[in-house]
């Protein structure tokens, strides 16, 4: 051990900005382990006050449990469904997380997915690349005059909502913590979620994972929309069934979907969603800017050292 105070493990990679603030504060030691595999992490965290990680690294039970110094797990993103939180507040680490730094990146994934669904964009791009001119086959629709229906309207989906509107969209909500005021702030209206999925052109799904949202869009709820309709998710995997998604997608009860997160990640390469036609899938990236990386690099490494040198901690939050 070292004069240092605190000894911070960042297993994940973290923008150097970032890191910048945890070596600039007195009294913090920062190594750096990015890549670090669950074994060797759970050999070694116990040398550690706080565990800083990104979506990759599991947080389990067993890992905070060998944490016998840990005060803090950060998380450089929005979500914390790698880390397990309530294992964590048994044994009194603050769960911390950067709920700021990707949402201008999310909600433009969104945009580009949702752009990229209704103009065939992938498809036709693939196409071209293989010698074909097939204009008629790829005729798509425009995003003005449609409703697009937000499920979740916090920090990603109310920009969503800000960019729907800018593309003359009718934007509504459905988010059992947002406020009529604030629907009207954003230039939406808030309806219940039967209502969205039946009146929606477009679904797009910007809430946390939790009890209540694990498998929220089901079955039932895809039988509610259009044929014509696209669902997008670039929130959390769990929050729509897969099988349910499948067969709407398969039997034309759907138009078709984006997906930037599945149930399981990494998503296996012969998850048949992948063989549709109707299926944009892409691994995660919402966050994947210089930009967002930076941010949250920055968010997170200053919450850390705030909770290690001055105890000033609060809670982690949702998307």
């Amino acid at each position: 051990m070292t004069d240092h105070s605190f000894r911070v493990l960042l297993a994940d990679q973290i923008a150097p900005e970032g890191v910048r603030v945890l070596e600039d504060a007195a009294g913090i030691q920062v190594d750096d382990r990015a890549g670090i595999d669950a074994g060797e992490l759970e050999a070694v965290v116990g040398e550690y006050d706080a565990l800083i990680v990104r979506s990759r690294t599991r947080v389990t039970a067993r890992i905070l449990e060998a944490g016998q110094r840990l005060r803090v797990v950060g998380r450089a993103g929005v979500g914390v469904d790698n880390i397990d939180v309530v294992a964590a507040e048994k044994r009194g680490i603050t769960v911390l997380n950067a709920p700021g730094g990707n949402v201008v990146s999310a909600a433009e994934l969104t945009m580009a997915l949702m752009l990229s669904l209704v103009r065939h964009v992938p498809q036709a791009a693939a196409s071209l690349k293989r010698g074909e001119w097939e204009r008629d086959r790829f005729k798509g629709i425009e995003l003005n005059g449609k409703t697009l229906g937000l499920i979740g309207a916090g920090r990603i989906g109310a920009e969503v909502a800000k960019r729907g509107l800018a593309f003359g969209m009718r934007v509504i909500i459905h988010d059992p913590y947002l406020s009529e005021q604030r629907a009207r702030d954003i230039g939406a209206e808030l309806v219940p979620l039967d209502e969205l999925f039946r009146a929606a052109d477009l679904v797009s799904i910007h809430a946390p994972m939790t009890a209540e949202t694990r498998g929220l869009v089901g079955s039932d709820e895809l039988a509610m929309m259009k044929p014509t309709a696209y669902l997008i998710n670039a929130a959390r995997g769990g929050i729509v069934d897969e099988a349910a998604l499948e067969e709407s997608l398969r039997s034309g009860k759907l138009a078709g979907a984006a997906l930037d997160v599945f149930q399981e990640e990494p998503i296996a390469a012969d998850n048949t969603l992948l063989r549709l036609d109707n299926v944009i899938a892409i691994a995660h990236l919402g966050a994947a800017t210089h930009e967002a990386q930076t941010l949250s690099g920055i968010e997170i490494c200053k919450a850390v050292r705030d909770a290690l040198v001055t105890s000033a901690s609060r809670p982690a939050v949702g998307v």
